[in-house]
């Protein structure tokens, strides 16, 4: 792709190392020095006793080895590390929390603009507001924001970097009341293509805000974003319901009706897999094949209990364990099911609907899961995000009222090939029922394909501010949007 590569001439300046990757020519490595007096944070190259672990990310299937890591310890030391890569010709990539399914967050010798060590978290109670670095975890947020009992609309998982899932749009438990990420979104401190540092936000770059809001890491670097909050616990009532998977056919057809008339306090997200080894669970259950309900509700207790009883009479569940918790446990429930260091290869579909055609290619999956790590989730979403009209920033699929994630996970090598098999032949025939589009933050670099159809009609506006903003396409190891007319 001529227009990704724009500007870079890596095979100038690297050569191939013994243990793959590149390493830096002297001429090169003569530079290092200037850019090490220029930043504060830590420069790494290969040789550096702490580069191995610093190029490691969430997804152990991506295995790149950067020329040079900058690792910032704050806004001031991006653009000095942008502008050395540009002056090197070396291609750049930017790591936030490093949860990225597609490895955007490193790439193969170039430079890693690793914004890791900037983790602050500053709640304002009073006005609700949080400023949030870029490289704070979902975590960091949720444990800073909730000593206040205010939160956000994240994810579910608290090692989730803050920055990359809102840059593509982000949801979770809170998005059926309070949206998705990027609508909490106020304001964004970016420091662009050219080194600028700029203000994004409704009334200062506006179209850059526009485009920031979903559009991913293709309009510059994010060094702090800013949120509204909401008051949100300290304690919510959240648990689980485990089923056979041999109850699931009438059960999930019970559930899509359920979804329909649920309040949007309530959200219950549907998983197939293979029954953990939960304490609640009697053992001779454990790794048998379940249908799983998670169950949030984000309002008065002694509603949430009554909104959730008719899902009991479901089916006959192998246990549950619902409850008050604090919502920063919650928010850390499925942690070690998404533990860092395994192999992960997803495929993600949106839905308005959920046809009774869809079970049928649903259970024969969950029927044949590759590996006892893999599994099918099936996220709620209908609500206030329904309600942001689509051209109100870049996410576009606004209709979407599900989402649903095929999610393949193992732990070694020889696994790969039939788990990515499992999950390209699902998604193929689950597409048929699936609704426009695509959710980025899901995709994996093999889709760059369905990177249009993502924003819709959003995409040719993205393409004109892409240009406006990084008219080299210097931001493109992401799902890139190319700059256009």
């Amino acid at each position: 792709n001529t227009e990704k590569s724009a500007g870079v001439g890596i095979a100038a300046t690297l050569s191939p190392a013994p243990q793959g990757g590149y390493v830096m020519e002297t001429a090169v490595k003569r530079t290092i020095d200037d850019l090490r007096s220029r930043t504060t944070g830590s420069v790494l190259q290969p040789d550096d006793p702490e580069y191995e672990d610093a190029r490691q990310i969430w997804n152990a299937m991506i295995d790149r080895r950067p020329a040079v890591i900058v690792r910032c310890a704050h806004a001031g030391d991006i653009p000095p590390a942008i502008d050395w890569a540009r002056s090197q010709g070396l291609e750049i990539s930017v790591r936030g929390g490093g949860h990225n399914i597609a490895g955007s967050a490193v790439c193969d010798g170039g430079v890693m603009i690793d914004l890791s060590p900037m983790k602050a978290v500053r709640i304002d109670s009073a006005r609700r507001r949080a400023l949030v670095d870029p490289g704070a975890t979902l975590g960091d947020f949720d444990r800073a924001a909730q000593a206040h009992g205010l939160a956000t609309p994240a994810g579910i998982n608290s090692t989730t970097g803050v920055a990359g899932l809102t840059l593509g749009g982000g949801f979770g438990w809170l998005t059926r009341k309070y949206g998705l990420t990027i609508d909490n979104l106020v304001a964004a401190d970016v420091v662009t293509a050219d080194g600028r540092r700029l203000r994004a936000s409704q009334t200062e770059n506006p179209d850059l805000f526009w485009a920031l809001r979903g559009g991913g890491g293709n309009f510059g670097i994010v060094s702090r974003f800013e949120f509204s909050l909401h008051p949100v616990g300290p304690e919510v009532l959240a648990g689980l319901m485990v089923f056979p998977m041999d109850q699931a056919p009438a059960l999930l057809r019970q559930y899509h009706r359920f979804a329909a008339s649920a309040p949007e306090e309530l959200s219950v997200w549907a998983v197939l897999r293979k029954a953990p080894a939960l304490p609640f669970l009697p053992q001779p259950v454990h790794g048998r094949e379940a249908l799983v309900l998670a169950i949030f509700h984000a309002g008065d207790a002694a509603e949430g209990r009554e909104l959730i009883a008719p899902l009991r009479r479901f089916g006959d569940p192998w246990g549950e364990q619902i409850g008050l918790q604090p919502y920063t446990q919650w928010q850390q429930a499925f942690d070690p099911l998404l533990a860092s260091g395994a192999r992960n290869y997803w495929k993600s579909l949106n839905f308005t609907e959920l046809p009774d055609g869809l079970w049928d290619v649903v259970l024969a999956a969950a029927g044949r899961l590759p590996t006892p790590e893999c599994e099918i989730f099936i996220g709620m979403i209908a609500g206030a995000a329904n309600r942001v009209p689509a051209d109100a920033m870049a996410y576009f699929h606004r209709d979407a009222k599900f989402v649903m994630n095929v999610h393949g996970r193992w732990q070694e090598a020889s696994d790969d090939a039939r788990g990515v098999a499992w999950a390209r032949e699902f998604f193929t025939a689950a597409q048929p029922y699936a609704s426009a589009g695509g959710y980025v933050n899901f995709m994996t670099a093999e889709e760059d394909d369905r990177v249009p159809a993502a924003y819709g009609s959003n995409y040719q506006r993205l393409r004109a501010i892409k240009k406006a903003y990084d008219p080299e396409n210097l931001f493109h190891h992401n799902q890139n949007i190319a700059p256009g007319g």
